[in-house]
């Protein structure tokens, strides 16, 4: 299954991937009215400093703690992606807290979870982290 992977000798700290992330996943057609003004809740975060920069995003596991924590059934495994139903979560962010990698955060509103779930439920085609990542920093590959 393909997943996204980063090279953080390449990552420039820029957050491009987060806001192509958020406005991928925002449900409007124009980045401008999607994010200027707003604060963004992408579902990857860039993490570092000077020095060293990284993006973080759920690695879907195969043995994901976060779905085995999730009270409600929320959050499942479907063909090796790990997705996250809106409607089921209460917002008591078990996954939150469960997850190794910090990927699941609260959600724009606070109330429930969001995950990255590879723009599998918008029409990007790939992750659109990816395809905005001006140094090739983050890929959507297979690895063995």
């Amino acid at each position: 299954m393909k997943r996204v992977f980063v090279n953080e000798k390449w990552c420039l700290g820029c957050h491009l991937c987060e806001y192509n992330c958020a406005f991928a996943n925002s449900g409007v057609d124009d980045m401008v009215k999607a994010l200027k003004g707003k604060q963004i809740n992408p579902r990857i975060q860039v993490e570092g400093d000077n020095n060293i920069n990284f993006a973080v995003s759920c690695r879907h596991c195969a043995e994901p703690l976060c779905v085995k924590g999730c009270i409600t059934g929320a959050l499942s495994v479907k063909d090796g992606v790990i997705n996250l139903d809106s409607e089921k979560c209460v917002g008591c962010f078990t996954c939150v807290v469960s997850c190794p990698y910090g990927a699941i955060m609260p959600g724009d509103n606070g109330k429930v979870a969001q995950k990255c779930e590879l723009c599998l439920n918008n029409s990007c085609g790939e992750p659109a982290c990816v395809t905005g990542c001006p140094n090739n920093a983050i890929v959507y590959e297979e690895r063995g």
